[in-house]
Order: structure tokens, then sequence, then C-alpha cells
């Protein structure tokens, strides 16, 4: 079985502004490289369906959903009167005419990712979809998000397709609030991952929730300490979990290049991290990754880093 990539151009069309960092060409400097280094071509490439309403609602409230496509309605109606082209949910985090449909497409992927590996049609998949999620919560947008596309698929996986036990794993420079407001407390979820802190959403260092274990590191962190705290803390309570899937919030803005955030991981801590959570899931679950794009703003960087980490999933 291959590994997926799953992608859509209406992930495109989303821009929130002028020199945004969580701009377009993203998706275009990560396909660019792939397809220059061949890798592209190794890789299954499913279509990519939009959400419905009830996926969305997986792991977000009626009422964040109607403000969600609320606001869209409102962008598209003022841009055929040649009103304002963006809204401002916070001032890191605007839509346009095309970020509903962008948002469907992402979680829409990462449903799609989840079922054909399931299904065994994949060995596993990444999905390079914007907006990214992990900064959703169940009732707000924040932090460039709008949905929550990990969350959703995992909550698909359990709700839907049977799993007793998931795992996310995530290595984004910043916090995942999003995914642990929506997950924690579900004993059917565990969550394990590294962040810089303090920095931005400013969260995660006091978790209540036993089925979290988000640590924070200091700016400046290197690989080596990363790929520590993984081994000794962050690994075995995974294994101890037996998580029947894994899902991956792939952030790539701790990159030592990427002036987002201030730690020092380069390409080759990316490989070895999916590495050892590709041998975490082949001894519990069969194998099944999902791998959703985060964060990740320095466009060399991030497309050499999302290449070593698809390449480390397909073991090539």
């Amino acid at each position: 079985m291959n590994t997926g990539f799953f992608s859509h151009p209406e992930c495109r069309l989303h821009e929130m502004g002028s020199g945004h960092p969580e701009c377009p060409e993203r998706l275009d400097a990560i396909v660019d490289h792939l397809l220059a280094t061949g890798l592209l071509d190794t890789l299954e490439q499913p279509e990519v369906p939009q959400a419905s309403l009830a996926d969305l609602e997986l792991a977000h409230s009626r009422m964040h959903i109607a403000a969600v496509q609320g606001l869209q309605q409102r962008l598209e109606a003022e841009e055929m009167a040649g009103g304002p082209s963006h809204f401002y949910i916070d001032p890191d985090t605007a839509m346009n005419a095309y970020s509903w449909d962008a948002a469907l497409r992402a979680a829409g992927a990462a449903i799609a990712a989840t079922d054909a590996v399931i299904d065994g049609r994949l060995a596993n998949a990444f999905c390079a979809v914007r907006p990214p999620g992990h900064h959703a919560m169940r009732e707000k947008a924040m932090g460039f998000c709008l949905f929550n596309n990990i969350a959703i698929a995992a909550k698909h996986a359990l709700e839907r397709r049977g799993l007793k036990r998931v795992a996310v794993v995530d290595f984004d420079v910043h916090h995942g609030n999003g995914t642990e407001d929506i997950l924690q407390n579900d004993p059917r979820c565990m969550m394990v991952g590294i962040f810089q802190h303090p920095f931005y959403p400013y969260s995660g260092e006091n978790s209540a929730a036993t089925n979290m274990l988000n640590l924070p590191v200091p700016a400046y962190t290197r690989g080596t300490e990363v790929r520590e705290v993984f081994e000794q803390l962050l690994f075995p309570r995974l294994d101890a979990f037996q998580p029947e899937m894994i899902f991956i919030s792939a952030g790539f803005d701790a990159h030592r290049d990427d002036d987002l955030g201030q730690m020092g991981l380069v390409e080759a801590d990316y490989a070895w991290l999916t590495e050892q959570i590709s041998q975490i899931a082949k001894r519990h679950a069969k194998g099944r990754i999902v791998s959703c794009l985060e964060g990740g703003y320095n466009l060399n960087a991030l497309a050499r880093s999302v290449h070593a980490h698809v390449k480390a999933l397909a073991q090539l």
C-alpha cells in the first residue's frame, strides 16, 4: 500500500491579506518541491471531498459553524457589492470569499484520508491543506484556524468508524489549544506533543486533563533536546495507550529557519519523529497514520521539512 497525498486547489484560494504568513504559496512550495524531487510521483493522490456540516459538528458546536458560515455569506454579499474583501475574526485570523470552501476541503481531506487508511486502501496519508486547524476550539476560530481538521478526523474515526482509541501527536511550535479543548477528558483520545513556551497561544503548560501530555519547551530548544523529550516521556505514554490510529498535527514552524518560532529543529528531526511515530503505529495501529499540515512559514524550510516527513511516512 502507498502513502496518500491529499490536497485541493480550493485550499489555495483562501487568503488573509497581503503579507500574511499563512499564505497560499505554502502549498505551492510543498507541491513544487515534491514534484522536483520526484516524491510526489510515488504517492497516491485521491479526490478530496468537502466536509459536511455534520462532519464539522463532530468537533464544533452548531453555533460556531453557523457563525463562520454567516461570515462567509456576508463576505460574498459585500464582495459582490464592491465592499471589503476580508473579515478579521481576530488580529491574526481572517476570511475571504473562498475561506468557507477551503475549510470544508481541509476537513474533508482529513476525513477522506482517515477512511482510506482505515479501509486499507492506503498505508498512511499526509494532507497538504489550509486553513490549518489545531488552534480552532469547539466554539472559537483563532490562530489562522477556522475548523479543527485533526480533531474532526479523530472524532470521525471514533464515532463513525468504530475505533476505540486514537492518539494525536502535535509537534507544531505552538500549543494545539483547540485540539486540547475538543479532545480533553475523552478517555478514547490521547494527545501528546511539545511546544515553545511562553509563546502564543499562552496555554497548555498546566493542563488538568489526564489524557493530555503536551510539554512546554523554552525558546531555542534544538532537535537533540526535542528527541530526548519524545523518547523519555511522550513515546512511552503513547505506547502505554496503545492507539488504534495516530493523527499528526504536523507543524513545521519549529524549524530553525522559521521566523514565527524560536526553536531549532531541522529536516532530520522531522524525519526522525515521523519514523518513531510510524514504529509505534506499527506496534499498535496496523501502521495507520493520518497527518495534517499545521504551521510552517519559511517556504523553503517548509518544503524541505514536508519532504522529509512524507518520505519517512512512505518509508523511502
